[in-house]
């Protein structure tokens, strides 16, 4: 399977809360609700439905899938995004006997969830998507797990919270394959991991060369 980690992110990588004040306040996050006000165009909407009513499994940190949980069973199934989310299978990365009471929901024990979802790699099919999760998504990263990022950035700074790419965050490079900005600003990227690359500049002939190392 393609392990693809979809996210909304603010200028300063934040990525908690974006739907609500009250979505996520750990850590005393003040500022959620930050997305809203960019959404309101056709552009986000064919973006984030894209992302979720595409044929996937999901993959969910264990707060991300009781926030889930909680809202998208009340959306009506003609909202193809809820109706791709409540009917769709899904992994939750959770504590043993953890129970999730949802659908087709299979728990793998966070205690040591890595090499498990390198085997459902290994041997599914399709896609398997992140949403959200930070603490999941960070530590994919760390273990090179991730196949590619697909990431709504939004024209707004919060100042702190939960980040994409954490300080300590091992270096990496991306190739962009797609770019897109929103009517209201947002910037739409979809990117592949790619090994970390550095240089400097020189003066060769009096002239500024960039030189790779």
């Amino acid at each position: 399977m393609r392990l693809i980690v979809n996210t909304f992110l603010t200028l300063d990588g934040v990525m908690q809360a974006p739907g609500g004040a009250e979505e996520d306040t750990s850590g005393g996050f003040t500022a959620g609700g930050w997305q809203v006000p960019y959404t309101a165009d056709d552009d986000f909407g064919e973006i984030a439905t894209g992302w979720l009513q595409t044929p996937h499994t999901a993959l969910l940190g264990r707060s991300t899938f009781e926030m889930f949980r909680a809202f998208w069973p009340q959306v009506d199934d003609s909202d193809p995004v809820a109706r791709a989310i409540n009917h769709g299978r899904r992994f939750v990365v959770a504590h043993a006997g953890y129970e999730p009471n949802w659908g087709e929901t299979t728990v793998i024990d966070s205690a040591d969830p890595l090499p498990a979802i390198a085997r459902l790699k290994e041997e599914g099919e399709g896609e398997l998507k992140v949403s959200g999760s930070a603490q999941l998504a960070a530590a994919l990263h760390e273990a090179g797990l991730i196949d590619e990022y697909q990431l709504l950035i939004f024209p707004v700074v919060v100042g702190g919270g939960k980040r994409l790419f954490a300080d300590g965050a091992p270096p990496r490079g991306f190739h962009v394959h797609h770019s897109r900005t929103t009517a209201s600003g947002a910037v739409h990227l979809v990117l592949t991991p790619a090994p970390f690359r550095a240089g400097d500049y020189v003066v060769e002939d009096g002239k500024d060369v960039a030189r790779l190392d």
